[in-house]
């Protein structure tokens, strides 16, 4: 029974490790900015009319982390910059230097166990890789979910700046009514803009920051509607409601797509679930036959080719089923 509880163990260490670096990643910065704004309210309420000419600063800070230095030489460079874009659209309040450190202790885990379970120096690298690219598939999953979000909000953005187009209000101000009223991510987006063209910034270039920060069709669009209706006229609310009513169209057709292909998605989900699945009952039912698996060089090969079969088959079928609206 000694064989089949260490993975066991092994695999319960592993996943509370993963687990307590995604909560510390994910909780602690909002715990500390939370803290940081009630130390504030405390001092401000201590002495209202102090002055605060020390501390302030209207420039943009981006977050540090446990190495600020890395986090400096990587901001002047192309990737460390596309990093740090990346954790910006997965909205986590942290740092390039926090999801490397995360990435060598994820690696340095992933070795140790799957060493420990193979015994094979090649499966120590393979763990060490798979350990590293788990914060990175974790940004782009969080960010990918983060635009969803924002695609889905964004009629009812659209909507309420026509409104106030509408009441009166200058576009300006319809944007600080979003940002003040629209749920994340629709809100913080517009704040950002908000903010920037209230610091000084050209309208224009604040409304494409906010294409380059949000890298959808339908922002894009209403960048351009924007500024094609400043330099020639026209009226910004009709087309506002009309660009709302499109991007509701496009969602209505995108959910009719996802039922046609649900039957596609969750043979996918059963087939890459299945050999896992088995190996796990197998390991139970008959342990001396699934260990061959990993004392063998011919097992070692078959794993391999099994995991690299179950990556292409998770592609392809990821493809098929995958229609552009």
């Amino acid at each position: 029974m000694a064989p089949v509880l260490l993975p066991i163990l092994v695999f319960l260490f592993a996943a509370g490790a993963i687990f307590g670096i995604y909560a510390a990643v994910t909780y602690l910065p909002a715990a500390f900015a939370r803290r940081r704004i009630e130390q504030r309210i405390r001092d401000a309420s201590a002495a209202p009319f102090a002055p605060d000419t020390e501390g302030e600063s209207v420039l943009k800070r981006q977050a540090e982390g446990p190495l600020p230095l890395i986090d400096r030489l990587l901001a002047k460079s192309v990737k460390g910059a596309g990093l740090a874009r990346l954790i910006e659209q997965a909205g986590l309040k942290t740092s390039v230097s926090t999801i490397l450190l995360a990435s060598m202790v994820l690696g340095l885990i992933g070795a140790i166990a799957i060493q420990v379970v193979v015994r094979q120096t090649w499966a120590m690298f393979a763990g060490v890789g798979v350990g590293c690219v788990l914060p990175f598939l974790y940004l782009r999953h969080r960010r990918s979910k983060r635009m969803k979000q924002f695609e889905e909000q964004f009629p009812e953005a659209l909507d309420l700046l026509s409104r106030a187009i509408r009441a009166g209000h200058a576009f300006t101000t319809a944007m600080g009514m979003v940002a003040e009223e629209g749920p994340d991510p629709v809100g913080p987006e517009f704040r950002k803009s908000f903010d920037e063209q209230n610091f000084g910034l050209a309208l224009k270039d604040a409304l494409n920051n906010l294409a380059e920060r949000v890298p959808s069709l339908d922002v894009r669009f209403f960048v351009t509607a924007v500024l094609i209706q400043r330099e020639t006229g026209g009226n910004l609310a009709e087309i506002l409601d009309n660009l709302a009513h499109v991007v509701r169209e496009r969602f209505k057709i995108l959910r009719q797509v996802r039922v046609y292909t649900a039957h596609g998605r969750l043979t996918g989900y059963v087939l890459m679930a299945l050999p896992a699945t088995l190996a796990f009952v197998l390991q139970f039912i008959n342990a001396e036959h699934m260990n061959l698996l990993f004392r063998e060089r011919m097992g070692h090969i078959m794993l391999a080719c099994a995991i690299v079969l179950q990556i292409i088959g998770y592609f392809w079928i990821k493809h098929v089923v995958k229609i552009e609206v």
